[in-house]
């Protein structure tokens, strides 16, 4: 007799299934963050030297490295940035969806050592005398940029003012603001030149014991916006080399994801075709499985906050094709039991039972594999890792106990009985035992 509540319960699952999918996958399409391939951005490998020469390299302070840049980039606007310790000495910074990436690259080269020194090159106060997130933008009267500084203590600017007027005669009594010195720099020199390399050499005809002080350097607003924002993310600890760029346009990223994504198409409905013609009714159960199982893998990714790249997209694909993988071990596995002579449900039971340790080996050992691959590997072998890591437990939920349950309802409804060519096995196939 054919139970035909089991029938109405498949189609109803179904049916939930599709009206879920159909209403929430585009948002959830849109919700995952695309990688710098996907849709363009760069990416700099450094190499990374104490800033003091005899220091020694820590893990304190390449952490304290990465979260001084961190806090630069966030500057930028930029979401979901991949900032990365590779090795003893080099990091990595992939910044995905940025425009302007010259403003970038100078954000994040920079050390940020701001000092005041005197005509003569000494450093009279340092840039810890700053307040935190302590410089500003503003304006003079004739409508310049300047910058603000707000200072701990303003004492201790007074004190190196009133040294100054001390120390020296007009025209040196001057106080001048550089960023990023280096040995060797020498303000005579650059005084000569039209574009100096310090930022202001104003002169000091009283002592100052305020707070607030400005920097006045022909600014554009940009420069001045861009300066007070390098000051206020703070100093580097280290020095840093870039030995390694890559960059990719937004457009390129973007056609490379429309040819991934419609190369995935053709590849899945090739797959889908395949799995429908071989094994007839159990095809049309796998084709259902699938797509279940993208959406799942998409919403986990999404929930996780992963970044999507090529090499994910990939990733995505190749679950798809060990899903399929499993449902065929499942399926020529019951096809087996069919032409030994077994029932429908008979041979759907044993063939159910005796594929999953075959499908537990497989994809236990592609998870070490995926498992090595994020461990040793860096940037976008990472995310092929995830991506596939999250693509086999998935498919767990949606290839194996997915199929089996809804291929059960049918064989358990008893409407297949004696109908083997539903399962895409022959009557002269089947030998009786």
């Amino acid at each position: 007799m054919v139970k035909k509540w089991r029938i109405v319960t498949f189609f109803v699952i179904v049916l939930a299934l599709a009206g879920v999918i159909s209403q929430t996958v585009m948002n959830t399409a849109k919700g995952i963050n695309l990688g710098l391939d996907l849709q363009g951005g760069f990416e700099i490998l450094y190499e990374v030297s104490p800033a003091e020469e005899g220091e020694e390299l820590t893990d304190e302070t390449m952490q304290a490295t990465v979260s001084a840049l961190n806090q630069r980039v966030n500057v930028l606007g930029v979401s979901e940035p991949n900032i990365s310790i590779e090795g003893e000495n080099r990091i990595r910074v992939q910044l995905a969806g940025v425009e302007d990436q010259q403003t970038a690259r100078d954000l994040l080269a920079t050390e940020a050592d701001l000092s005041f020194r005197d005509v003569d090159d000494k450093e009279r106060l340092s840039g810890d005398a700053l307040e935190e997130n302590g410089a500003s933008v503003g304006f003079t009267r004739a409508n310049e940029p300047i910058v603000t500084l707000s200072l701990k203590d303003p004492n201790e600017f007074g004190e190196v003012t009133e040294n100054i007027i001390s120390e020296y005669n007009q025209p040196n009594n001057r106080l001048v603001i550089w960023l990023d010195y280096e040995e060797g720099d020498s303000f005579s020199e650059e005084v000569q030149k039209e574009d100096p390399k310090y930022l202001s050499a104003p002169m000091v005809n009283q002592p100052l014991y305020e707070r607030d002080i400005q920097i006045e350097g022909d600014f554009e607003i940009q420069e001045a916006e861009f300066l007070a924002e390098v000051l206020n993310s703070g100093s580097l600890p280290v020095e840093m080399e870039e030995i390694y760029s890559n960059a990719v346009g937004a457009s390129l990223g973007e056609e490379a994801m429309d040819n991934t994504i419609f190369a995935g198409f053709i590849g899945i409905a090739m797959i889908l075709a395949y799995m429908m013609v071989y094994y007839r009714f159990m095809g049309v159960i796998a084709a259902v499985t699938l797509s279940a199982y993208i959406y799942i893998v998409l919403l986990i990714f999404n929930w996780m906050e992963g970044v999507l790249t090529l090499p994910g997209i990939a990733a995505l694909i190749l679950g798809v094709g060990m899903a399929v993988d499993a449902n065929i071990i499942t399926y020529e596995r019951v096809k087996e039991e069919i032409r030994s002579g077994k029932t429908i449900l008979s041979a759907f039971k044993a063939g159910s039972r005796r594929s999953l340790s075959t499908i537990l080996d497989a994809n236990i050992t592609t998870i070490l594999a995926a498992g090595v691959l994020f461990y040793y590997g860096t940037s976008s072998v990472q995310g092929f890792a995830v991506m596939l890591i999250v693509s086999i437990l998935t498919s767990f939920l949606t290839a194996v106990y997915g199929s089996r349950l809804l291929l059960g309802l049918w064989v358990s409804s008893r409407i297949f009985n004696k109908k083997p060519r539903v399962f895409g096995v022959k009557e002269k196939e089947i030998h009786e035992s």
